[in-house]
Parts: C-alpha cells; sequence; structure tokens
C-alpha cells in the first residue's frame, strides 16, 4: 500500500495521569529528529535545573509554564512534525477528570488516538473513560500503548492481560481498529526504534504504525456534501455573468454535469464547472476548497448546501445530539444559544436533556437534568429553520454541531447529531 507523503495524520493521546503520555511525545519527538536545537538546549537547561540527568522529554510537549513548573497537562498542546513518510499533529490533551472537555476538543478532528495504559496499573476508570469518548468521537484508529513495560521487567504475560483487559470492555464500543504496541517511553522501546527487550512482540513500533495507518477510506466519499460558504460574483472584465458557489466540500465527490440539489430550498441543477484554485478540474471529493458553478440560475446562500438529487441529508428542526458541555455556567433551561453546523448558522434552544452519560461507567442517568461543565447528555435540540443532516457516526463533518453564547459569544458545546 503507497501512503502519501504529503498525507496529514492527526492523532491525540489520551491517558491517565502520569501515564507518560508527555513523556512519550517527547520520545517520539526526540527519537525522529523533529525537535530544534533551540528547543534541545532550552529544555537541557531547565532538566539540568530541575537536578534530571539527562533531557527531561516531557518537557518539550508541556508548553505551558504552568505546566512545566507543576509537571502536568493543562491544556491541548498541539505538536507538529513531519517524517520522510508523512506528516502529524500531535493534539496532546490533559488527563485529568476535570479536563474532559479539552479532550474532546483535542479528539475531534483526529484519525487515530493513542490510548496509554501503565503497564503497573493495567485498565482503569481513565482508560475506559477516555476510550468511551474516542469512540463517541468515532475516531477510526485506536492505538493502545501499553507503556512502563520496563517496570514490570518486560513482561509478556503482564501485556496479554492488559490486552485481553482492554479487549473485555472495548468490545461493548464501536471501534473499528484497535492495535496493541508494549513500550518505554522513558527507554525508547518500541516508539522509534524496536526493543530489544521485548523481542517476544512480533508488531511494529509505533511511529511505524502512525506512519502506515490507512486513512484515505476513513473520509466519507458516498454521501456528497457541499456547504456554500460564499457567493462569488466578481464583477470584472470576461467574468460578468460568473456566478460560483464556493466552500469546501465536506464529503463524498462530484462531477461536472452531476445532477444536484440544493438545500434547503429544493431546487435542482447540474453542475457546470468546478474550480480549484486557478484551475478547472473535472472532479472534485472532500476536503477539497473549490467553487462550483451551475446550468441554472438559483438563489443561494452561505449556509446552503449542494447535495446529490439520488443521496441527500435529512432536513429538521428537532434532532438528538450527544453534547459535551465546555462552559463552566451549566446549562439554563429555555435559553436561546447560536447553533452552528458546518457554514450554517440559526438560534436553537434544548428542549429536553433525555439522559446523563457515566463515562466512567457507560450508565445512562435520566433522573439528572443538570448540565454542567465537562458533563456529556443526549440532548433535543429545536433550531429556528431546517438544517441538513447527517448522523456523526456516518459524517463528523456535516454531523458535528456546537452552540455558542448569545451573550458572551464563548462556544459552551460540542455536539454529535445521533
Amino acid at each position: 500500500m503507497k501512503i502519501d507523503k504529503n498525507q496529514l495524520l492527526r492523532f491525540t493521546t489520551a491517558g491517565s495521569v502520569d501515564d507518560g503520555k508527555s513523556t512519550l511525545i517527547g520520545r517520539l519527538l526526540y527519537d525522529s529528529k523533529s525537535i530544534f536545537e533551540d528547543q534541545l538546549a532550552a529544555v537541557e537547561s531547565s532538566s539540568k535545573q530541575k537536578g534530571i540527568e539527562g533531557v527531561d522529554l516531557a518537557m518539550f510537549t508541556d508548553g505551558l509554564k504552568d505546566e512545566r513548573e507543576q509537571g502536568i497537562t493543562i491544556d491541548v498542546a498541539y505538536r507538529y512534525f513531519t517524517t520522510p513518510k508523512r506528516k502529524f499533529i500531535i493534539a496532546d490533551t490533559p488527563g485529568h477528570i476535570q479536563y474532559t472537555r479539552n479532550m474532546v476538543t483535542g479528539a475531534s478532528t483526529a484519525n487515530a488516538a493513542v490510548v496509554l495504559i501503565d503497564a503497573r496499573h493495567g485498565v482503569i476508570e481513565q482508560t475506559k473513560r477516555h476510550t468511551f469518548i474516542a469512540s463517541l468521537l468515532n475516531i477510526p484508529h485506536i492505538i493502545v500503548c501499553v507503556n512502563k513495560m520496563d517496570l514490570v521487567d518486560y513482561s509478556e504475560e503482564t501485556f496479554n492481560n492488559i490486552v485481553e483487559q482492554f479487549e473485555e470492555f472495548s468490545s461493548k464500543l464501536l471501534i473499528k481498529d484497535v492495535r496493541y504496541i508494549p513500550i518505554s517511553a522513558l527507554n525508547g522501546d518500541n516508539v522509534v526504534n524496536r526493543s530489544e527487550n521485548m523481542s517476544w512482540f512480533q508488531g511494529s513500533p509505533m511511529l511505524h504504525e502512525l506512519e502506515t495507518l490507512h486513512i484515505s477510506s476513513d473520509i466519507n466519499k458516498i454521501d456528497a456534501r457541499f456547504p456554500v460558504q460564499t457567493v462569488l460574483r466578481p464583477q470584472r472584465k470576461g467574468f460578468e455573468d460568473y456566478r460560483g458557489y464556493a466552500g469546501r466540500i465536506a464529503s463524498g465527490i462530484y462531477r461536472v454535469g452531476d445532477e444536484v440539489a440544493v438545500l434547503p430550498s429544493g431546487f435542482n441543477s447540474k453542475i457546470k464547472s468546478i474550480n480549484s484554485g486557478d484551475k478547472d478540474v473535472e472532479e472534485a471529493f472532500a476536503p477539497m476548497s473549490v467553487a462550483m458553478t451551475l446550468e441554472d440560475d438559483i438563489d443561494i446562500s452561505r449556509g446552503d448546501m449542494i447535495v446529490k438529487m439520488n443521496n441527500q441529508p435529512e432536513l429538521s428542526q428537532e434532532f438528538d445530539v450527544m453534547l459535551c458541555w465546555l462552559n463552566n455556567s451549566p446549562v439554563k433551561p429555555r435559553t436561546k444559544y447560536t447553533i452552528m453546523h458546518t457554514s450554517n448558522e440559526q438560534k436553537a434552544v434544548i428542549k429536553d436533556i433525555v439522559y446523563k452519560m457515566d463515562v466512567n461507567t457507560f450508565k445512562r442517568n435520566e433522573d439528572d437534568k443538570d448540565l454542567k461543565m465537562n458533563d456529556i447528555a443526549r440532548v433535543k435540540l429545536k433550531t429556528s429553520h431546517r438544517l441538513m443532516l447527517d448522523s456523526y457516526r456516518d459524517n463528523r463533518n456535516t454531523g458535528s454541531v456546537i452552540l455558542v453564547d448569545e451573550s458572551t459569544k464563548e462556544t459552551v458545546a460540542a455536539g454529535m447529531i445521533v
């Protein structure tokens, strides 16, 4: 299988506090030679001040001063690095329970999640919580790294027991692809280079798995969805009659001559031309940014969606979402929010909280109707106008929404359409 060297893989890290996430990313960056010399010098100097021999790898990711002083990860730290085979963006998310919202933010666009488990402790509540959120966010690939194998004498039996524990609870979740790797982030075993201490492990090191993950099929190529962001009317010589609809294709493939419907109006037409950058193309697909023209003059504006005639999303003003509450202030009944869905903005209210999810036990609580920060719940939303909806399971782009507080303009919740 050929890997596109320019292909970008986004992955998030998840694990309990002190499982070694920051050390793992530090090791990944250090051993793949993705650290600038000035960064290396600064971390070596800080390590010396702390009385640490060599380099404290965790400092490469704990970018905030508070994090370096406390030795914990607070915010989502994004790191970019590249190897000869692929480009990467890492979202290093906090392990603390009070930062669930940060994990949801960091993981929402990820192709893969690296779940860390301390070999001495095995699968714990936090492991289940983070894996549940990864499943909820429909992350296609999960790499389970059993870390600190050096502290259990690189025991194959310990590793196999943890794999068994993980399989037992993850089989209840909708996860497509799970891989397991025994590692020692501190010593570099099976991170970038194969471990000499675990000859019993026949799999690949973590970086090789990340470099070769097949992610092209993660994009929905079946349901054609093109949310219009803006209408182009150049009004210059040679373009007097040009009316183009510009945006980013959310999913699917469009070709010149395709019969399309414009939603929510329902008018039909055919694609006359597709422009990508400065050239005309015969076909375009997600996630390309393009401008389309249609054969017929239809009134189209920002927030409308161009779809295929024979494959249309649901149009609805009332729908259910799994909502993660991100704000310090709890949900107030009958409060109006701005809902943002693709390029569409409407007014919305939370009609009902169906149940709250206990992300540690996967139990549903139908009696508790108070939504506070970090809570995840199934809620009924009602919007001022119809939205063009797909379920999040089918389409992460057209199946997600955010709610914004009208007075403060703060993002208060992120939702996945059920």
